[in-house]
């Protein structure tokens, strides 16, 4: 049995899966543990707002977002070298016409 209400919000997170630190840190600032903080509030805000980044992250991860941004840079990037070429073309036939319409 935990010792007290912040030991066992600290237990609670662990079991949860979150790191020790982590979960000292929130216990801290929402019990007023050892590590007092000047505003508790704005310390368990910031931890839920890290936790709620990473778990973000770990989402678009597992739903293959960098996966899917390779291949629409990938895309754009063929998009961009085709539309490149094409303007080249054009250019190098505008530049034969104005040369036989100088000579002739």
């Amino acid at each position: 049995m935990a010792k007290s209400r912040q030991s066992d919000l600290v237990d609670t997170l662990r079991a949860r899966g979150l790191r020790k630190r982590v979960a000292t840190t929130v216990a801290d600032a929402v019990e007023g543990g050892r590590k007092r903080a000047k505003d508790p509030q704005k310390t368990v805000r910031e931890v839920l707002a890290d936790l709620k980044r990473a778990s973000q992250e770990i989402e678009d991860r597992a739903a293959g977002g960098p996966a899917k941004r390779k291949d629409a840079a990938r895309k754009a990037a063929a998009t961009r070298q085709r539309n490149a070429a094409k303007r080249s073309a054009a250019a190098k036939k505008a530049a034969r016409t104005r040369k036989a319409n100088a000579q002739g």
